[in-house]
C-alpha cells in the first residue's frame, strides 16, 4: 500500500470509524498499527455442532430476568484489556457494529484497562447508568463477584464472553460464549508436533495468570505433547502476560538462559511476533532455526505465517458482536440458552496462510 493511501485510510478509520476494518487498521495505537481489520464476513464465528459440555440451558423464566425489547434497551459491554492488540480491538468493535446493526437504543462501552477493580466499578457504573442487559469480557476467571451480584440485584443479565469466570450460569451469569481453549492447546501442540517431527526443547510464552484461557491452552498443548510426542522436551514456561514487548523481553531471556531452545509455543500472537523480533536480533531464523507455533489468527501473524516466521497459528475468532446478540435475542424470546456456547476455530498452516490474510482480524 502506497503512503498516500494508507494516510487516507488511516483518516477515515479514526475519524469516521464507518466500519470494523478500517477501524482496526487505523486505530490501534502501539506495536500494531500495521494490523488491517480483514475481511469480517471471512471471518465470522460459527457456532459448534454440537456444543461441546452445554450444560442444562438457562431461560428467562429460570434466570428471573424481566422480558426485554434490544432495540428499546440500554446495553452494556466491559472490555476488560486496553485496545492495544487486534484481538481486543476486533472484539469491541465487533459488539459496537452489531449494537449499531440491529438498532439497539443505547450501547454502553468500558474498558477496564486491564484493571479488576475497575472493571467492577466500570460494571456497576453502567448498571447505575441503566444497563438493562450486560456483555462483559471477564478480565480474570475469578474476583468479579461484586459486579454480577450488583447487576443481580437489579436482574440484570450478564453474558460473557472469551474468558470463562468460575461461578454459576444461569445464577452469576447467563451463558459463557467463546472458544474451546483446552483444544486450542491440543491442536497447538499437534502442529508443533508436525513443524519439529516431535522433538526437540520447545518454550512456553504463557499468557497473563488468573485466567482460564491461559491455564486450558497450557493444559491443552503440555497433555498432548506428553501423550504423543515424548521427544518433545518442554524446558521453560514463562509469562508474557499477552503483550508483545513482553513476549519479546522473555525470549531475549530464553535465548540467553537456554540457548538450545528450538521450538517456542506463543499462547497468544502477539507474543510469538515479539519472539520473532528477539529471535531475529539474535541471528536466529524464526520458523526455520526455531519454530513458533502461536494462537489467535491476527492478520500480522498470519502474514509472518506466510512469510515463513511462524509454523502454525491456530485462530481464537474475537469477532462476538452478532453471537452475543443473536444469543441476547433467543434468551428473551424464551428459548434455552446452553451454559457453555463453544465457537469454532480455525487453523491456518504454510498451505493456507497467503490466501487466508484478507480474512485475518
Amino acid at each position: 500500500m502506497s503512503l498516500p493511501q494508507r494516510s487516507r485510510m488511516l483518516s477515515v478509520a479514526c475519524v469516521v470509524a464507518a466500519t470494523a476494518a478500517l477501524a482496526l487498521s487505523g486505530c490501534a495505537k502501539s506495536e500494531t498499527t500495521d494490523n488491517a481489520g480483514g475481511d469480517s464476513t471471512q471471518g465470522a464465528q460459527t457456532v459448534q455442532t454440537p456444543t461441546a459440555s452445554a450444560g442444562p440451558g438457562c431461560t428467562l423464566t429460570t434466570y428471573g430476568a424481566p422480558k426485554l425489547d434490544l432495540k428499546s434497551a440500554v446495553v452494556g459491554f466491559s472490555q476488560s484489556e486496553k485496545e492495544a492488540n487486534p484481538f481486543r480491538i476486533a472484539e469491541t468493535q465487533s459488539i459496537k457494529d452489531e449494537a449499531a446493526r440491529i438498532g439497539v437504543k443505547k450501547l454502553l462501552t468500558t474498558n477496564a484497562q486491564s484493571q479488576l477493580s475497575k472493571q467492577i466499578s466500570d460494571i456497576q457504573d453502567m448498571l447505575a447508568q441503566g444497563a438493562q442487559f450486560l456483555i462483559v469480557a471477564p478480565l480474570n476467571s475469578d474476583g468479579l463477584e461484586p459486579a454480577f451480584q450488583a447487576a443481580a440485584a437489579k436482574k440484570v443479565p450478564v453474558l460473557t464472553i472469551d474468558r470463562k469466570v468460575n461461578a454459576t450460569a444461569c445464577k452469576d451469569y447467563l451463558a459463557f460464549l467463546g472458544s474451546d481453549f483446552v483444544e486450542q492447546g491440543k491442536r497447538a501442540a499437534d502442529a508443533m508436533i508436525k513443524a519439529t517431527g516431535g522433538k526437540g526443547k520447545v518454550a512456553i510464552l504463557l499468557g497473563s495468570s488468573g485466567n482460564s484461557v491461559t491455564t486450558d491452552r497450557t493444559k491443552g498443548f503440555v497433555d498432548q505433547v506428553k501423550a504423543t510426542a515424548p521427544g518433545l522436551e518442554i524446558v521453560a514456561q514463562q509469562t508474557g502476560e499477552f503483550a508483545r514487548d513482553k513476549g519479546q523481553q522473555v525470549m531475549e531471556q530464553l535465548i540467553q538462559s537456554k540457548p538450545d531452545i528450538t521450538a517456542v509455543y506463543a499462547e497468544n500472537d502477539e507474543m510469538a511476533l515479539g519472539a520473532v523480533t528477539a529471535l531475529k536480533a539474535a541471528g536466529k531464523a524464526p520458523g526455520k532455526d526455531v519454530k513458533i507455533v502461536s494462537i489467535d489468527g491476527t492478520r500480522n501473524a498470519v502474514q509472518a505465517l506466510s512469510n515463513g516466521e511462524l509454523n502454525a497459528v491456530i485462530e481464537s475468532n474475537p469477532r462476538f458482536g452478532p453471537l452475543a446478540f443473536a444469543t441476547a435475542a433467543k434468551f428473551y424470546a424464551g428459548e434455552s440458552i446452553p451454559e457453555d456456547v463453544i465457537i469454532a476455530d480455525r487453523a491456518y498452516d504454510p498451505a493456507n496462510a497467503k490466501a487466508s490474510i484478507g480474512g485475518a482480524y
